[in-house]
């Protein structure tokens, strides 16, 4: 039959249109489709739920419900406010949801802080009956722009002072003294935190319940020097004196008093080895603090102890010190914080220029 004029090209056009409007039907529905996949909201974590995850990183139990609900009662109201923190803008710290997300704020100064003590006023003269020794006499000038003593193998590994002790005090001496020795004779030695909490106090310190690290120096001169780590392990709590029984693995001459209130005479001393030092932890900031360089509030009650490793300066100009904290690798960073130097107060960030000490090896 023969086919009307021009229908060949007309009838191809109209399947041509058709097969054009399948093929757009069809991927309009594919689209809409992927579209409707994106659009779906993923599942917000429940508060329970991190909860839940935040025990099984941190190997947490409980010894039932009750107790279970109500640490997460205490773990919500802290984990907002890390977060509330986190969210105001200008901040130089961060914080992190760690592992004393779950304890009260009483808990946790109970636990982890001395109580508020007061400075000593009235430095020992140096047992060795020398001219006390106070750094404070170099130029500022000259001295590195900055210093981590972690990289010239002068501090150990981040301690923590688990349990219920506040044995602050007996870490921060003993950090100072690994870096005097190391510094002075070549040997980095991880000596015992426990020995100190035992054993020195009748020197005025109070084991768990804080001390002084001037009082820690002349317990280690008199006694000889101090055990190690590996001898005479922490324990977390306060026990029976075992000084006598084990060997001394090295010991310090006397020891020494940065000029206080000075900010430059510290910098002088730490430039030249780690100083330990006193510091208030009253901040809430501070438990969960998490990377950056720490700026208070704080006032100047010692109710911990630091041990200062280094110093430098961030590349916005902030100065810090970098201390070395003892509540585990886990806090702050790595185990260590830096805390803003060079303040307006004489006595520093959180009264950590007030009365720095260092041990003489």
């Amino acid at each position: 039959m023969a086919s009307l004029p021009g229908c060949n090209n007309y009838c191809v056009c109209v399947a041509l249109l058709l097969l054009c409007a399948l093929v757009c039907r069809a991927a309009s529905r594919t689209v809409s489709h992927v579209v409707e996949v994106e659009s779906v909201e993923p599942h917000a974590e429940s508060m329970e739920e991190r909860h839940q995850r935040w025990m099984a990183q941190h190997g947490r139990s409980y010894t039932d419900d009750a107790e279970k609900q109500r640490r997460l009662a205490i773990f919500k109201s802290n984990v907002e406010y890390i977060e509330s923190f986190n969210k105001v803008e200008g901040r130089q710290y961060k914080l992190g949801i760690n592992e004393f997300a779950d304890l009260t704020k009483e808990e946790f100064r109970a636990r982890y802080l001395m109580g508020s003590k007061a400075m000593p006023r009235s430095p020992v003269p140096a047992l060795d009956q020398r001219e006390p020794f106070f750094y404070g006499n170099v130029t500022v000038e000259g001295l590195p722009s900055e210093k981590d003593w972690r990289k010239q193998g002068a501090v150990t590994g981040v301690k923590d002072q688990y349990g219920t002790c506040g044995s602050c005090w007996a870490f921060a001496s003993v950090a100072a003294m690994e870096g005097a020795v190391k510094i002075k004779r070549g040997n980095l030695v991880s000596f015992s935190e426990q020995e100190l909490v035992d054993c020195a106090t009748s020197y005025g310190n109070g084991g768990c319940n804080g001390g002084f690290m001037n009082s820690a120096y002349i317990y280690i001169v008199q006694r000889g020097g101090l055990a190690s780590e590996r001898d005479y392990p922490y324990e977390g709590a306060q026990g029976t004196c075992k000084a006598w029984d084990v060997p001394r693995a090295e010991r310090i001459v006397s020891f020494g008093y940065v000029r206080q209130n000075d900010e430059q005479a510290l910098l002088e001393a730490v430039a030249r080895q780690p100083v330990a030092v006193g510091f208030d932890a009253h901040d809430d900031g501070f438990a969960y603090y998490e990377s950056g360089i720490y700026a208070g509030p704080c006032g100047t009650e010692w109710s911990h102890s630091l041990a200062i490793v280094g110093y430098g300066t961030t590349s916005d100009g902030t100065k810090y010190w970098l201390a070395k904290n003892s509540w585990g690798g886990s806090w702050g960073e790595g185990g260590f914080v830096r805390i803003k130097r060079d303040i307006d107060d004489v006595q520093g960030m959180c009264g950590l220029a007030m009365l720095p000490i260092y041990p003489i090896a």
